[in-house]
């Protein structure tokens, strides 16, 4: 055969002939085949081999749970055919089309595009100006006002972000507290990886303040962080000053480092401020973590970030373990980085006041007719784009638990909430604000109807109202 150009002046070696059956020979290669299988087999023996395709999920694939669709997908749900869907289960503000992104926003992004100069990979913790804008963006998030980019790094999403802190803080054994009700996230980031998920209450009667005590009796040795949520999903709360100053002090007693979840930050509705944690101690390492999902109104986009709060270096190897975390993808989506700055400084604060006010106006009305239905308790929220609304179990007999009731509710109304049960809250509902208001008022009428048709007086109440009406 004659030889390739590339083969040139190659010697090749001439191979060791094996005598086959049929008088063939078989070549160097499958002589070194057999003799590497003979040295398998005498190493660990036909036993220890494979004898068949056997092929099984990891422990940690298997473990990982999102509990809103393992609750929803469980519901046998038939919407009445007679009325048209409303969705306030789903927690994405560009669904419905009433919410959309800034001009300036999409030209910053397009500007990158075209620029060429970002479809390559960046350092993993971002490019500098990209992490630069970042900082200089959330300056506010420190008393002395001033954030070195170093102490930025940019994730794929504020998910991707709550997930490189909690495993760069928390090891398998050990438990991480997180709030109750609480997004789900939090759970299934954790269970898969055998880190413990600790729940410290909140309380609505107190605009879904943390239960300092109960809190603080979950602390072990341990513990590896307290995750704070603030603005809350799903609770809709702002934490005043004073509220972030306790639970600040329980960290500081017990040493115990922060994971900030900030990313409603700036969804605050009028008469509430919101404090970032990271701005009232020095002594206590927050890990903060936000993004552009909510606030830009571009959660597909998938940029978020974490920002190191240290003062004095306390986090030790856990900051490199987090600078390792960014680089299990490479680094964020570097079209979007390279719009960062401008999206950051070119939209306008217009823009953000009317997406402010289209969630309060929604939450006022939400809340003005949901309080007057007979059987419901909405809690009003400060902030965020989600209202929780409590449930009188003992006025809705007929079913079972939170979950039964969206179930029919979407049965006879068409209408889907989220139970609180996908919280870790049963007794409650959460919906969302940011469908166009003429959808959220149809909405609670039809709540109001379903609620009206199944709400069960107690005999004690009857007996005063026939007494009353004679």
């Amino acid at each position: 055969m004659p030889g390739s150009a590339a083969n040139k002046g190659y010697k090749f070696q001439s191979s060791t002939a094996v005598a086959t059956p049929n008088g063939g020979v078989e070549d160097e290669a499958r002589t070194q085949e057999v003799e590497s299988q003979k040295i398998h087999e005498n190493a660990v023996g036909p036993a220890k081999r494979k004898t068949g395709w056997d092929i099984k999920a990891s422990a940690l694939s298997l473990n990982t749970h999102n509990r809103i669709r393992n609750i929803v997908e469980a519901m046998q749900i038939k919407p009445n055919p007679h009325k048209a869907m409303i969705p306030l289960s789903i927690g994405d503000p560009t669904t419905f089309g009433n919410l959309k992104a800034a001009d300036e926003t999409m030209k910053a992004v397009l500007r990158s595009l075209e620029s060429g100069k970002f479809n390559g990979y960046a350092h993993t913790q971002g490019h500098e100006t990209s992490r630069q804008a970042v900082a200089k963006y959330s300056a506010h998030q420190r008393p002395e006002g001033v954030i070195d980019p170093s102490d930025v790094l940019l994730c794929s999403g504020c998910s991707s972000a709550l997930e490189y802190c909690i495993l760069a803080l928390a090891d398998r054994g050990q438990n991480v507290l997180v709030p109750r009700p609480g997004f789900c996230l939090y759970h299934t980031l954790t269970e898969g990886l055998d880190i413990e998920v600790r729940y410290y209450e909140l309380l609505p009667e107190q605009k879904w303040r943390a239960d300092l005590v109960q809190l603080e009796s979950l602390i072990d040795k341990n513990t590896a962080a307290l995750l704070i949520n603030n603005p809350s999903n799903p609770c809709g709360s702002v934490y005043e000053e004073a509220h972030l100053q306790q639970l600040v002090a329980i960290c500081e007693r017990h040493y115990i480092p922060i994971i900030a979840d900030e990313i409603y930050e700036h969804f605050v509705f009028p008469g509430s401020r919101h404090v970032a944690v990271s701005s009232v101690t020095r002594e206590v390492p927050v890990l903060s973590c936000g993004g552009l999902t909510k606030r830009f109104l571009v959660p597909g986009w998938r940029m978020g970030w974490i920002i190191v709060h240290d003062h004095h270096q306390r986090l030790g190897t856990a900051v490199t373990g987090l600078k390792n975390m960014c680089g299990r993808i490479l680094g964020s989506n570097t079209i979007i980085q390279g719009a960062l700055p401008d999206i950051l400084t070119k939209t306008p604060q217009c823009y953000f006041d009317r997406v402010i006010e289209t969630l309060y106006s929604n939450a006022q009305l939400a809340y003005k007719m949901l309080k007057q239905v007979r059987g419901l308790n909405p809690v009003m929220p400060n902030g965020a784009m989600y209202m929780m609304i409590g449930l009188s179990k003992e006025h809705f007999s007929a079913f079972k638990d939170d979950t039964h009731f969206v179930q029919e509710l979407v049965n006879e109304q068409s209408v889907f909430c989220l139970p609180g049960s996908c919280f870790a809250y049963p007794g409650y509902l959460r919906i969302v604000l940011t469908v166009p208001s003429a959808m959220l008022e149809e909405a609670c009428v039809r709540i109001a109807e379903f609620c009206y048709a199944h709400y069960k007086k107690d005999t004690r109440a009857l007996i005063k109202d026939r007494l009353l009406e004679d």
